[in-house]
């Protein structure tokens, strides 16, 4: 029986209500920081780390509260918009560690817009995954390994309003209470499983990642904007859209708190040409949009002027191979390659109890099964292995999965 079923199986969980150490008090000053730095530096082993940001409020992604503990040092609270000229203490002094995050990915880079950057991780997140856990959120592995109740409810909150709640530091701070024990359990229930390697190479893939690249044509995301069938409409759409964006930007507020998409489809599907024809569709008719009704007319007025030849495509161009459910038509082979690598793939996910999507990019199965073109002296598996290898794939990733898929699609 692993670690987790044992968990499982004798534990009742214990609420985790209060930081054994209490709530510590925010640091907004330089001086707080200094003196944070020089208790991280005298703890010992990992840091547990994470961050709040305001997503949903705020069009940034930067964090508005960091959340610090290391053993021997305690847990340590930083307020990032008054202290943001004062971290380099704060750098110097965890940098060089091994940081504990849950869903690394999300919070590494609003922390590196700071200063701040780890020479290791932990994602105690992706950790679950490889383990083929089937609940991989924070407090479901905290309840599985550890058998603490770690109570939810803040996460989703605007971390922009000053003063923050007592209720919500104390949330915050009971982020990081156990990190560094979910991290040694992790660990132990990871090499149980003889999934070591794997997890160190995907947390140093996470680590050394970046943020991702923008997605382009990002305002073809608008929701329910599969209902406009006409380039003209999609043009008022995307001209809406880029002028909600802009102001967003310059407000550092949510688009959605802007202007929300439901009257960016409604403007496009109405195609208003004056202001009491926008104010009688609905949101435009409210206080706030009314004022800003003629820098909303402008953005149609510009898609309706624009010529046919600039108008935008009824669908995204693509960049690659074209949705696989377009593939049995006309590329039948590529079809049938993707559906056996598929059928592969979530054989071996249910071997190694891996999720299909952490084996290796579903992507580049993709990509692989419609590019299909193997050099002539060169083993499957190696061209398989080299095609993954120019996509970013890990050795784990290449190694377990490449002689299955060669398996199937060189016969």
């Amino acid at each position: 029986m692993s670690v987790a079923e044992e968990n499982e199986s004798v534990r009742t969980p214990v609420p985790l209500l209060t930081p054994r150490d209490g709530v510590p008090d925010v640091i907004t000053t330089a001086g707080g920081v200094d003196a944070a730095a020089a208790a991280l530096s005298s703890g010992t082993g990992p840091l547990a780390v994470d961050a709040e940001r305001a997503s949903g409020y705020r069009y940034s992604s930067r964090a508005y509260l960091i959340q610090l503990r290391r053993p021997g040092s305690g847990t340590v609270l930083i307020d990032p918009i008054p202290t943001a000229g004062a971290l380099a203490p704060l750098a110097e002094a965890i940098n060089g560690l091994e940081w504990v995050l849950h869903s690394a990915d999300q919070d590494l880079p609003c922390l590196a817009e700071l200063g701040l950057q780890p020479d290791a991780v932990y994602d105690t997140e992706l950790a679950g995954r490889l383990a083929g856990f089937e609940r991989v959120g924070l407090a479901a592995i905290v309840e599985r390994m550890l058998g603490f109740e770690l109570r939810k409810g803040h996460g989703a909150a605007d971390w922009s309003t000053r003063p923050l709640p007592d209720s919500w530091l104390n949330y915050a701070a009971l982020d990081v209470e156990i990190l560094v024990d979910l991290r040694e359990a992790m660990a132990a229930e990871l090499e149980r499983q003889g999934k070591s390697q794997w997890a160190a190479e995907e947390f140093e893939h996470v680590r050394s990642a970046g943020p991702p690249a923008p997605k382009p044509d990002r305002w073809r995301r608008t929701s329910k904007i599969h209902t406009l069938k006409d380039p003209r409409r999609l043009a008022i759409v995307r001209e809406l859209w880029t002028t909600r964006d802009e102001i967003a930007a310059r407000r550092d507020v949510a688009p959605g708190r802007v202007l929300p998409d439901s009257a960016i489809i409604a403007a496009a599907e109405a195609i208003p040409r004056g202001p009491e024809e926008l104010r009688a569709l609905p949101v435009f008719g409210g206080p706030r949009q009314r004022r800003q009704s003629r820098v909303w007319l402008s953005a149609i007025e510009r898609a309706r002027a624009l010529p046919t030849s600039e108008l935008p495509p009824l669908t995204q161009p693509f960049t690659g191979p074209p949705p696989a459910n377009r593939w049995s038509r006309h590329h039948p082979e590529a079809a049938a390659r993707l559906t056996a690598a598929r059928t592969e793939m979530t054989a071996l996910s249910e071997v190694v109890q891996v999720p299909v999507e952490n084996l290796v990019s579903p992507e580049l199965v993709r990509r692989l099964c419609w590019d299909w073109a193997p050099v002539s002296g060169v083993d499957v598996t190696d061209y398989i292995a080299m095609r993954f290898a120019d996509g970013g794939a890990r050795p784990w990733q290449r190694e377990l999965v490449a002689p299955r898929l060669a398996k199937v699609l060189g016969a």
